[in-house]
């Protein structure tokens, strides 16, 4: 969790000034859907979350 934070506090909240909450919550959707689809884990065998959900699917 505390690397997740981290991790948003710099791709997210220190690149941008937002206006409105609105604005801040697209941002943050279109961040996560990349940081939990794209992006890949150390602690996933450098896969990313939706391969490791397929190989241990398939096994």
């Amino acid at each position: 969790m505390e690397q997740f934070n981290r991790t948003y506090r710099t791709e997210v909240l220190d690149l941008y000034l937002f206006d409105n909450l609105e604005q801040t919550r697209k941002t943050t959707e279109e961040w996560l859907t990349v940081y939990n689809t794209e992006r890949s884990y150390e602690a996933l065998n450098n896969m990313t979350p939706i391969e490791y959900k397929t190989l241990k699917q398939a096994a």
